[in-house]
């Protein structure tokens, strides 16, 4: 059974050869950690996502149109010292970042942000101007050879790459999480204006790969909840997403694509039925320390929802015997199928080399159904 077949199999709840093998990703100060414990320098090539041969992932493909800003604001620097800097990002966003601490491209803390480039319908208008559709520039300029390479392919092929696009992820993305957050109040018109704006660009900007391709699945962006619970009530969401969800997602049905994920942090527990009545198939990276808890969502949606995620990454900090009870904990999930069991977000620096393996020694044994047997 080859990479597409047995992601295919197990999203439909019918019988793989083995579970795929999938994981997100690591810190670069992980990185720098394994190096030191024995990872050799050139075994990862830093995309977890289409598979490390290094760990025996299962390799997928995307299909890489750009549908984020273009052009992309101007990098600018505001203000910087020794130990940190203000800038203006390509998203518009100025924002104060940690320059101390960072490792391959990972900031020990998360950036604070100081201001956005929507504020209003004024702002957005303008905004509208570099998400042209049609630009050329979306596609790419080999788009005929990779359609052919994409059509020979033996993996699960996605539409978009992981965080291109989402109906919270953007307009978050152009306001913040605060001004967003009052704007479903305050400026319903101007919210209802992105959403119908988002959903039309989408379709506009993808017909010609889903005409042209098999394509497998799409994933919707969106890390729109923290721990407690999502950063959007379930009234607010069927008002202003909902609709917009069922438009886009039967769009992609009618275009053969069945799989629909949706990517969140944090606990969306009170959004998931929502996101099933919207035509979502699947939900990740469901983080045990939001209570997210992929035993019990099996239990209540059955399946009517495919889960993927699920490991507590603070398990894997621990010892073998942590890790052990972890993969135990998650093994009925992946024997009763529509499960792929990684961690639930990218793999912090307490993780040591060492335990890492480990857990992917004991988890392909699982993903075969011979853990424990």
């Amino acid at each position: 059974m080859n990479y597409r077949e047995r992601f295919l199999r197990t999203m439909n709840f019918q019988t793989p050869d083995r579970v795929p093998n999938h994981e997100l990703g690591i810190w670069g100060q992980t990185h720098e950690r394994w190096l030191s414990e024995g990872l050799p320098e050139d075994a990862l090539r830093g995309d977890f996502f289409r598979g490390e041969d290094f760990f025996k992932l299962d390799k997928r493909e995307f299909v890489n149109i750009a549908v984020d800003m273009m052009p992309h604001f101007e990098h600018q620097v505001i203000e910087e010292d020794e130990r940190v800097i203000i800038y203006r990002d390509g998203n518009g966003i100025k924002r104060k970042a940690l320059k101390e601490g960072t490792v391959r491209g990972t900031r020990p803390s998360m950036d604070q942000y100081i201001d956005f480039p929507v504020k209003n319908i004024a702002d957005f208008q303008e905004m509208k101007k570099r998400y042209d559709s049609k630009s050329p520039e979306r596609y790419p300029q080999d788009w005929d050879e990779r359609v052919k390479d994409w059509k020979a392919r033996d993996c699960p092929l996605c539409l978009l790459t992981n965080a291109a696009f989402g109906f919270y992820s953007t307009p978050r993305k152009w306001m913040g999480t605060e001004n967003l957050s009052l704007a479903f109040y305050d400026q319903p018109k101007l919210v209802h204006e992105m959403m119908d704006f988002l959903a039309d660009f989408i379709i506009d900007v993808t017909k010609r790969a889903v005409e042209e391709l098999d394509i497998d699945y799409f994933n919707f962006f969106e890390d729109m909840a923290c721990k407690s619970g999502p950063l959007i009530s379930p009234q607010m969401f069927k008002e202003f997403m909902l609709p917009r969800y069922k438009r886009v997602i039967d769009f992609f049905n009618r275009h053969g694509i069945k799989t629909i994920l949706v990517d969140s942090d944090g606990n969306t527990e009170h959004l998931l039925p929502l996101f099933i009545e919207a035509g979502v198939t699947c939900h990740w990276p469901l983080e045990v320390a939001a209570d997210m808890d992929a035993l019990k969502l099996r239990k209540e949606y059955e399946r009517d929802l495919a889960l993927s995620g699920g490991v507590d990454k603070r398990e894997l900090a621990k010892d073998k015997k942590a890790i052990e009870k972890e993969v135990e904990r998650i093994s009925p999930l992946i024997e009763g199928g529509g499960y792929i069991p990684t961690v639930d977000h990218t793999v912090p620096p307490d993780v040591s080399y060492d335990n890492f393996m480990y857990y992917m020694e004991i988890k392909m044994k699982a993903l075969r159904g011979e853990y424990g047997a």
